[in-house]
């Protein structure tokens, strides 16, 4: 984790900061390797400090390598420990950061500034090295081998609940440690939901069946989607997966690095619209994936940055039509 350290290091000096405080549990993963769900991270230019209490010290001592271990046993305790670094200057995660610890930290350390570090953690994550992307690989086979099992348990009398519990159940027997959100499973005309949560609907013949769904391998995330129907589809049913298909296909083929997520999304969006179902696909392309199941890059029309070797990304369009049904596909 050493060149991770000197990663936020580097945003010390462009952002002329004394200390880093990381509260994210992503982030203080990735930063140092902790596994466990109580901790605290402060790099300096000159220490890196992994601060937790009692139940964690021992995991804390095995896992964080190149860190200084402290064990504290309350937020006092931290403030105390920050106070006196004397920071003029503590970058914090403000859209982790909750006001109750940014007060706190006011009234305690008055000559300490806090500044916006604007994601600049999330940013460093998004790009992967080749140990993350084999995990987020192995994620990714769960989830493939999930959805093939899955295509010989979907049928007529189950509901979507069960389908929900049965790729769980199956992905946790392959490896995975768990889900890596609530997974989408929306048959007949709730198929138009684009984040349809497994209910108690039962399964129809005919029905569009969509499930989203992902597991978590060794703390990275997988997320796919396909949607299938059971029996024989009808024209309109293949209609519209065919052009889901294409403008997915299209999307895919179009990734590389340079190009922006605004551009990826237009893509798919423009073979959509062409059709006259563009106002039928109402979220963005995709998103990238890792620790956390959303993160950067933004696939959609605000997503500026270009891509660059090693960023996970979704390529998801999807057309929701209310009253009929739904489909999106997604790698």
């Amino acid at each position: 984790m050493i060149n991770r350290i000197d990663k936020v290091r580097d945003i010390l000096l462009i952002k002329g900061l004394d200390a880093i405080l990381i509260c994210k549990p992503e982030n203080i993963r990735y930063i140092s390797g902790f596994t466990g769900t109580t901790g605290y991270v402060i790099i300096t230019k000159t220490d890196a400090q992994f601060i937790t209490d009692f139940r964690y010290l021992e995991q804390a001592q095995k896992e964080c390598v190149g860190f200084s271990i402290i064990e504290i046993s309350n937020r006092e305790a931290l403030i105390d420990l920050i106070k006196n670094l004397h920071p003029s200057s503590l970058g914090v995660e403000e859209e982790f950061f909750t006001y109750g610890d940014a007060t706190a930290l006011q009234l305690n350390i008055k000559s300490t500034s806090l500044v916006k570090l604007r994601g600049a953690l999330t940013k460093i994550r998004s790009i992967k090295e080749e140990g993350e992307l084999k995990l987020i690989e192995k994620a990714a086979r769960i989830g493939d081998k999930a959805f093939e099992h899955i295509l010989n348990f979907i049928k007529p009398g189950i509901s979507e609940i069960d389908i929900s519990i049965e790729l769980d159940f199956y992905m946790r027997k392959s490896g995975s440690s768990g889900a890596s959100f609530d997974f989408i499973v929306a048959s007949g005309t709730r198929s138009s939901l684009p984040h349809g949560v497994a209910s108690k609907k039962i399964i129809e013949k005919g029905d569009f069946v969509t499930l989203d769904f992902g597991c978590i391998y060794d703390g990275y995330c997988s997320d796919m989607t396909r949607t299938v129907v059971v029996g024989k589809a009808n024209d309109r049913q293949r209609e519209i997966y065919s052009l889901v298909l294409k403008a997915q296909e299209t999307a895919l083929q179009a990734v590389k690095p340079g190009i922006s997520g605004i551009e990826l999304d237009s893509i798919a969006r423009g073979i959509i619209s062409s059709e006259g179902y563009g106002n039928y696909f109402g979220h963005g392309l995709g998103h990238g994936v890792g620790l956390e199941i959303h993160e950067l890059p933004n696939i959609n029309s605000r997503g500026d940055v270009r891509m660059e070797s090693g960023m996970v990304i979704t390529i998801e369009p999807g057309i929701y039509i209310p009253g009929f049904g739904g489909v999106r596909i997604e790698d």
